[in-house]
């Protein structure tokens, strides 16, 4: 009693930086329950079984877990889905049980749940959070009413190594846009209000450094510089949680052999007491029994110990929890008040969630029937896909095809509906998508279909088929990359070539001299530079879900122009990964001059073929007149960076204007430039439009002796349309030192448009 009341005392006092304080009712509230919890049903509010399989959801929900349910044995679960079933369940929690406390339900919706929109990395390369926060609505509303609260989602691991498999899930190589793109998930799941309509708990993870895992390596360890981690890695987690996320995961892996569900100093040291968060902090699936592995823990409950002492409140789906914290309390009573700290952040959760007060109100069975895929979620899908597609090259105007063209498609991707509605498909189904062969020969007349060679297949006999095809056509779309199970949790690939015989296909189509538009699915970045090079047309599509076909015939047809920009540098060869365009200078930078000695491979040029940010158009784009309003800001001031574009070409066209900063001469070495804002900017032929960052000098920060520096001294700014096409250069001067208490790639840069 005496740890509940010390909770829901701290719960009445506001911390800084959180976004929405609890009231004195849900305070009230948990102190009573806890009060009144026996030991057993405390630990059950920090259960989550699943409650089936991701392909067979609610299976696990018998007789047993019923009255589990019952027993107050149960807080969340995860793997079921469905408003009259969901309803049900919840009935036996709060109408069977001795506290009626609501259950969580929980499901992975990582890019839609029944209405799929393009993978993550795709929507990233949209550079519109806007687009991002309607799709992240649009499948909360779906999530909503099929009676579930609960998604573990958005994933904001920054990752510079494409050989992790879950690059897919993310937003690339940039903690800027990182940043910009968890919060535009995060509100859009969440909207303002937790209990108000069609919203859903969103759950940034995963907490620590998972996205820097040696070698690309899908759970293994991170070893990183403490100024890596708090600039690189914590910028978009802290941006989330300012965004009011009301949930983080921990990663599975460690950083520097300290396993994140068990690092007190990052979790409860960090995220809780020095950012304020109090939601709840869930282990990724059985990932506290894990424990054991890493060789941090001998059993099971010193396992459930660690973990509930680095600050994890929810054991998903291991039973750590539920199988042992209570002996782990026999041994060490200490744990009991965090326990019902523990218990207090769901409890609290449950209260923000309005669960308490109607435990209903999630779950329409009737727009559970007329909302999924519907119309308008369509809509929103074919925008964002249409947005996420890159433009890489375009020789000799290739692109976009005329309508009387004969086309030869090549590549079973074209029709892998599959692939298309990507790796995390919730409740999405293939049939609900539209591929790329379906949508062009609904547009097209004159359109042949080979397959040649599937991603997964060394049978090269459909290649000479395939070699006819394009010597009759006019023009080849040569579709080719990695399909949905490519590229995934636990899918890291050493070799980041074409998998299976697509590289025989296409080198073979290539060497018949016909045009050949290269088209690139996939979720992740290819390591392809000869084909790239050969094709005189190239577009990178990722995997664009249920609207992929309607949209890239848009693109493919100049119905829409392209203005996807690339989220990580496509790499030249898996061998000089990671890499990444905010790179430090070294005492000895790169030089095309092999006889010198430089920080470059001998064997391949140096930096992507396609570097971030990269991303073209079928108009072109003039900037001028870079204007900035002060020549010298304090440590606290802002300095507005205006730049005009004007649309130089003959069609409606976006472009994405990019800021990016250098601290040029500092204590320590800074990157040679970090994205620092952009802007995607629609333009009309002859258009001109004038656009404005505002610039904090807190956003030009670095990370020193356990605190963010901002230096006096100069610093340098570029504005054009990617890391590596730089149009117009300024420069102003922070005039003393001055100290920040934010991440600086978590500042987001206000932009206007004239």
């Amino acid at each position: 009693m005496a740890g509940g009341f010390a909770l829901a005392t701290t719960l009445l006092t506001p911390r800084p930086g959180r976004a929405a304080p609890p009231t004195a009712a849900h305070a009230q509230r948990i102190k009573t329950l806890l009060a009144r919890m026996t030991l057993d049903e405390k630990i059950g509010q920090m259960h989550q079984p699943a409650g089936g399989r991701q392909k067979a959801l609610n299976s696990k929900i018998d007789a047993a877990a019923l009255d589990l349910v019952r027993q107050g044995g149960v807080g969340s679960y995860l793997h079921v889905a469905g408003a009259q079933f969901l309803r049900d369940l919840q009935k036996v929690a709060v109408e069977e049980s001795r506290l009626k406390i609501p259950l969580l339900f929980a499901i992975d919706v990582i890019h839609g749940f029944r209405t799929l929109y393009p993978v993550p990395l795709a929507m990233a390369a949209t550079f519109d959070p806007e687009a991002y926060r309607a799709c992240a609505r649009m499948a909360a509303v779906e999530t909503s009413v099929s009676g579930l609260h609960w998604t573990f989602a958005p994933m904001v691991d920054v990752a510079r190594d494409p050989r992790w498999g879950r690059v897919v899930e993310g937003a690339g190589e940039d903690p800027y846009l990182g940043s910009a793109m968890a919060v535009a998930q995060t509100e859009g799941f969440q909207t303002k209000d937790l209990a108000g309509r069609d919203t859903v708990l969103a759950c940034v993870k995963h907490f620590g450094a998972y996205g820097a895992v040696a070698g690309g390596r899908d759970y293994d360890s991170a070893d990183l510089s403490e100024r890596t981690l708090n600039e690189v890695v914590m910028p978009a987690f802290h941006a989330g949680k300012t965004a009011g996320a009301g949930s983080f995961m921990t990663a599975f892996n460690d950083i520097g052999g300290v396993p994140t569900t068990a690092n007190a100093a990052l979790v409860r040291g960090q995220l809780r007491d020095k950012w304020g968060f109090d939601g709840i902090v869930v282990s990724d699936w059985n990932a506290i029994a894990e424990l054991i592995a890493h060789g941090v823990a001998e059993t099971p409950a010193q396992a459930a110990a660690l973990a509930l002492k680095a600050g994890v409140d929810m054991d998903m789906a291991g039973g750590v929890y539920a199988a042992h914290l209570k002996s782990a309390v026999a041994e060490d009573p200490s744990l009991l008040p965090l326990i019902d700290q523990a218990v207090g952040h769901i409890l609290l959760t449950k209260a923000r969630l309005g669960l308490f007060d109607d435990p209903y109100r999630f779950g329409d069975v009737a727009r559970e029937k007329t909302v999924m895929v519907s119309a308008p979620h369509r809509a929103i899908a074919r925008d964002a896909a249409r947005k996420a597609v890159v433009l890489l090259k375009n020789d000799g105007a290739l692109l976009p095809l005329a309508k009387t063209a004969k086309v030869a498609v090549v590549g079973a991707l074209a029709d892998d509906a599959r692939s298309a509605i990507g790796s995390w498909k919730a409740r999405g189904e293939e049939t609900d998508a539209v591929t790329l062969l379906a949508a062009l020969k609904t547009r097209l007349s004159g359109v042949t279909y080979v397959p040649g060679a599937a991603p997964r297949s060394d049978d090269l006999s459909g290649v000479a088929a395939a070699v006819e095809a394009a010597k009759a056509a006019d023009v080849t779309l040569l579709v080719v990359g990695e399909d949905f199970d490519h590229s995934a949790e636990s899918r890291s690939r050493a070799d980041l070539s074409l998998p299976g015989g697509q590289k025989a296909l296409a080198d073979a189509v290539l060497a018949t001299g016909k045009p050949v538009v290269l088209v690139v699915m996939g979720g992740r970045p290819l390591a392809i530079p000869d084909l790239l090079a050969k094709a005189p047309a190239s577009l990178m599509t990722w995997l664009l879900g249920v609207e992929s076909g309607p949209a890239l015939a848009d693109i493919l047809l100049g119905e829409a122009s392209p203005a996807g920009r690339l989220p990580m540098g496509l790499p030249r060869d898996a061998g000089g990964l990671p890499e990444t365009y905010a790179h430090y200078p070294t005492g000895r930078p790169a030089n095309p001059d092999l006889a010198q000695d430089t920080a470059r491979y001998h064997d391949l040029d140096i930096g992507p073929v396609y570097p971030f940010g990269h991303g073209l158009s079928y108009a072109s784009f003039a900037y001028s007149d870079l204007t900035l309003d002060k020549a010298t800001i304090g440590p606290n001031d802002t300095v507005s960076v205006t730049v005009a574009v004007t649309n130089t070409g003959k069609v409606a066209a976006d472009e994405v204007v990019q800021l990016y900063m250098r601290d040029p001469l500092a204590a320590v070495a800074r990157p040679v430039k970090e994205l620092r804002g952009f802007r995607r900017l629609a333009l009309k032929p002859g258009e001109t439009r004038r656009v404005t960052f505002k610039l904090a000098a807190r956003q030009c920060a670095f990370w020193e002796a356990g605190r963010w520096r901002i230096q006096k001294g100069k610093i340098e700014l570029m504005v054009g349309a990617s890391s590596d096409d730089i149009r117009a250069r300024a420069a102003f001067a922070i005039s003393v030192d001055g100290w920040s208490d934010t991440p600086a790639a978590a500042l987001l840069t206000p932009v206007t448009v004239a």
